[in-house]
Order: C-alpha cells, then structure tokens, then sequence
C-alpha cells in the first residue's frame, strides 16, 4: 500500500535519515552573504522596521538554503551577524532581538511560533529548515529579562547575547548557542556567565558549534575538541582578513587540520572591511573554499566530507605535538632578525629571504620552527615568521589563548 500524501513528508525525511547514517559521509554547505545593512543610529528603530530589513536578507539565505538542499545538502551554515549586520548600539540592536528558548523545550517554530512569545525570525528559520528538510544554522540575537537579584544584571534590566541557531530538518530547535568571547567592538552584547559547550547529534556525527572570536580561545573551541569529542564545528563568523591573523581560508584550514576535525566556515562578504574567506575544511585539507576580495556578491559552497573523520582513511594521524617539538632540530636563525608590535605586543620577527628551507626564531622560552617552501612570491610581498612569549590581555578581561 502507498503511504497517503500527510505521511509522505515524514517519510521521506526517514528515509534521507537512514542513507545519510548508512553512507558515513554527509554534504555540506556552507554560505559567504554579502549582508544588507541598516542606516547606522543610536536610536531603536520600530519593530516592525527591524523585521523588514531582517526579512531582506532572510530572503538572500533562504535562496540559498533551497539551493543547498536541491543539491543534497544535509546542513548549511550562514554567518555571523547574517540575519541584521553589525551597525549597533547596545539600545539600537534591541529591536532585532528575540527570546530563543533552551532546546530542551523540543519546541518547532514552524508549527508552533507563539508559543514563547513573538518570534518572526525563529519561525522563518524553522520553516525554512522544514520546506527544505535541511539542517539550517544561523546567528541571531537572544535576550533575556533580568532583575536587581542578580549582580550581573545590566542596568536596562536585560541580558542580550550574540547567537547561534540550529533547526534540524523537521524545523525543530535543536541548539543554541550563546558567544562567550565578544570581539572588542560588541558592546551591544553580554558574553554568558559561564562558557557553553554546545553539542547536538545528528545521523552523521556529533557536532558542535561557537562563533568568530571564540575559535582563539581554549572555551569553547579546544574543550568542544579534546573533551566533547565533536567530529565537525560549526563556525558562524564575520572574519577580517587582517594582522595578527590574516586570511580565514589558511587560518580555519590549519584549524581543522590541527584539531582533526571538520570545520565548516561561514563568513560574511563585505570587501569594504576585507571580510571574506568561507570553506568546509577537513583534517586532510580544505575540501572547498572561496576568497573574494573583488565582487560584492554571495557566494554558496557545498562539498562531501566524511562523517567521522577520525575514523576515515584519508584522515592524517593524529601527531603529538609536544612531542614532536622536543624532536626538531634547531636550525640557525638568520641576519634578518627584527621586532615588530602586533596588538600592543612586542614580537619578534625573521624575514624568509630563501623560497625554502628551514628555520628557528626564539624569543625568551618560545621557540618556532619551520619548515617552509614558497610556491609563489611576488616582489612586493614580504613574509616573516613571527614569535610572542607572553600573555595578550584585551580589555582588561581575558587573555587571547592563540
């Protein structure tokens, strides 16, 4: 007998269920949106406003996610600040905001979007995660009322957080995830009062999930690694492609690699501010990327990546690196030692003058060596390696942990 039409759609989302755990792989997708950003104000603008310029680009990610699923994508990330920007004050952002539920509530958007109150973006999200049975993860902002009996309670008697959503392929809540280390400029957000380790299973492995900042610090991103034993990390990010840090592509590829695990990175696309560099990267390498410095448009990335990738044969072995380091044999430093300030802090940099070879740069008990062999350089790029033994406070508040 045939399934009636109302079963069809559970159906088929079992069915997709069961190939993907079946086949050990997974397809993922990720997208670089070129976001529309609101006029900039210290004023809140109306609700109703808000919800405009949201659905606007809503529209934009919801193309995209259609696309990703008709090409068979199990999961898609959009990027940080995707759904409003980053043109804020901590009274501007307020009406961008929504109340996000724990997803212990087992609560679907889609199907039920009153049920905590108004939430027109929550619900969009869901319902776009639904239509197109599609894992959907986006990064919106959550608030939360606070009172006098708290100590930490801000003085407009709320809590707003920068965060992250995930929707399983029914439109269900299935994380949320609050940003603990705020970039300098997010004054319109509180961090959490403890860091959060995120996690949710899926057919296809166990994944986490933290934003932007986050990934240079031990909580959450090495503890989601090393502790929760995630197999891919979700990275919402808005990445300038600047010093100390340069490129994403490198940087979030050397991540994966170094962590053994699949990162899959969203970041958003405005050239003015030099943000781009989205990709699904594997332990073994990058799977697929995009850098665009030269065009204001969007850009959706999909590839296959295994869905365990500790267990798979193309995965490197897994390397100690401590180990490793008391091995390496010193090489000589070079004439083209000098000192350089990144971020307030003193390093020491050597120039790599040869198109290969190895090297050794110290300073104080740190020592980095380096194997390297350029395939290209232009005469009017210069690259150092660089050294820093010492802490790199920001704001008084916390330490980077590179």
């Amino acid at each position: 007998m045939l399934p009636s039409r109302a079963l069809l759609p559970a159906v088929v989302f079992a069915l997709t269920a069961l190939q993907a755990l079946a086949s050990d792989t997974f397809i993922a997708a990720v997208y670089e949106h070129a976001v529309i950003l609101p006029d900039p104000t210290e004023e809140p603008v109306s609700p109703d406003d808000a919800l405009a310029l949201m659905n606007q680009n809503m529209d934009v990610l919801e193309r995209a996610i259609r696309e990703a699923a008709q090409k068979g994508a199990h999961i898609i990330v959009t990027p940080e600040d995707g759904i409003y920007g980053w043109r804020f004050t901590r009274e501007s952002i307020y009406p961008y905001l929504e109340d996000i539920p724990d997803p212990v509530v087992n609560w679907i958007p889609c199907t039920d979007p009153s049920r905590f109150g108004p939430a027109p973006v929550q619900e969009r999200l869901s319902c776009m995660a639904r239509n197109n049975s599609i894992y959907v993860v986006a990064n919106i902002g959550d608030k939360k009322p606070c009172n006098s009996s708290d100590p930490k309670c801000p003085s407009d008697g709320r809590y707003q957080y920068n965060t992250d959503v995930v929707f399983d392929p029914q439109g269900k809540l299935v994380a949320r995830y609050h940003k603990y280390n705020l970039f300098i400029i997010e004054s319109q957000f509180n961090y959490p009062k403890e860091p959060e380790a995120v996690t949710f299973e899926t057919p296809f492995g166990k994944f986490g999930i933290f934003t932007c900042f986050d990934i240079l610090f031990y909580e959450p991103a090495v503890v989601l690694v090393s502790k929760m034993q995630v197999d891919t990390v979700l990275f919402p990010t808005a990445w300038m492609n600047v010093l100390p840090f340069l490129t994403a592509v490198e940087f979030h590829s050397a991540w994966a690699m170094g962590m053994r695990v699949n990162v899959l990175v969203a970041n958003t696309h405005n050239t003015s501010m030099a943000m781009t560099g989205s990709g699904i990267y594997a332990p073994a390498g990058a799977r697929t990327y995009s850098y665009n410095m030269k065009t204001e448009d969007g850009h959706l990335l999909i590839a296959e990546l295994d869905a365990h990738p500790r267990l798979s044969p193309a995965s490197p072995p897994a390397v100690s690196w401590n180990s490793y380091a008391l091995s390496v044999e010193r090489f000589s430093q070079n004439d083209h030692k000098f000192t350089g300030i990144i971020f307030e802090d003193p390093f020491t940099f050597t120039e790599l003058t040869k198109p290969g070879g190895n090297l050794t740069l110290c300073q104080k008990d740190l020592c980095c060596h380096l194997s390297y062999k350029m395939a290209e350089k232009r005469d009017d790029e210069v690259y150092v390696l660089g050294a820093f033994d010492d802490l790199h406070v920001v704001e008084g508040q916390y330490y980077l942990q590179v």
